[in-house]
């Protein structure tokens, strides 16, 4: 249950998260009456519900408690301790002892954090050690959606992370062999170039990140997903449809509270066929990337 009680006041000064109903104090130097934290289950608390001009409270263990209300306009707070360690709520104070509260989580954990990312890639080198391709060079662009849903892993913040790359681009060799390497005369070959694009898509991933609470954060992450190109690559003997794996290293810089920038330090990008047909050469790359993040 999600709720949100607020009270129009002019000049209101935001204070720290964490406080408690106990440490309500106006800025005019009056003490606002309130009842002491209380380990509330699930209701609010209201003035006057029982008709005695007093603040009825729900018991806590079998005791009903009540304290009397004070004069003037009455604040309406809310906590538990479920609430107060998953998600302090943000309170405000203004000038009169009046109160606001702006945001309370009552019996449930606070909303999941989202991230949104907007990433480039570059690759600067190949090697062969699950793929034959050679000197070919991968480029792409998309969005990443990570969520931080799946708990902790070794000290990290363990994320479901899907992946859409709308721009995927490969450079390559015009004439290669079947195996996706420059064909004789070599130098001739690779001097002649070919750009073929394509779609990718990446359903299933992680992430694990340090350092969560942190300005500079470490992750690794892995995802696994398809490319379509509109030409066989990288030979003409393999496939128009490829899979794709990929895994990095990285940071993550935060600038602000909702925005962040990620940097690809190390990075593999693989695809291959998986012998749908009977040539498999596949490609893998060193790759570096850039993204700028956005956190909800």
């Amino acid at each position: 249950m999600f709720w949100v009680a607020s009270l129009a006041l002019p000049n209101l000064l935001s204070a720290q998260q964490g406080t408690s109903v106990a440490d309500f104090q106006t800025k005019s130097g009056a003490a606002l009456t309130a009842p002491q934290p209380l380990a509330i289950r699930s209701e609010t608390i209201h003035p006057d519900t029982n008709g005695s001009g007093a603040f009825a409270q729900p018991a806590a263990d079998g005791v009903a408690a009540t304290s009397a209300a004070p004069s003037g306009p009455q604040p309406i707070a809310v906590l538990n301790l479920a609430a107060e360690s998953a998600s302090a709520p943000e309170l405000a104070m203004a000038d009169g002892g009046r109160a606001q509260v702006k945001e309370i989580y009552l019996d449930r954990e606070a909303p999941i954090k989202q991230e949104l990312i907007i990433e480039g890639l570059v690759s600067y080198g190949n090697y062969k050690i699950f793929a034959s391709g050679y000197d070919e060079k991968l480029f792409t662009a998309g969005v990443e959606y990570d969520r931080h849903c799946w708990g902790h892993f070794l000290g990290s913040e363990m994320d479901y992370v899907a992946e859409v790359l709308p721009f995927v681009l490969l450079d390559k060799p015009l004439k290669t062999n079947i195996y996706g390497s420059p064909s004789y005369p070599i130098d001739a070959s690779k001097a002649d170039r070919q750009y073929v694009p394509g779609f990718g898509i990446s359903p299933i991933g992680f992430r694990w990140q340090w350092r969560s609470a942190k300005k500079v954060r470490p992750y690794l992450e892995a995802k696994g997903g398809l490319l379509v190109f509109t030409k066989k690559v990288p030979s003409t003997e393999a496939t128009y449809e490829n899979f794709s794996l990929q895994s990095g290293t990285g940071l993550q810089v935060m600038m602000s509270q909702k925005w962040g920038l990620r940097l690809g330090l190390f990075g593999d990008f693989h695809f291959s066929n998986a012998f749908i047909v009977p040539i498999n050469p596949g490609l893998d790359v060193m790759n570096a990337n850039l993204g700028l993040s956005y956190h909800f």
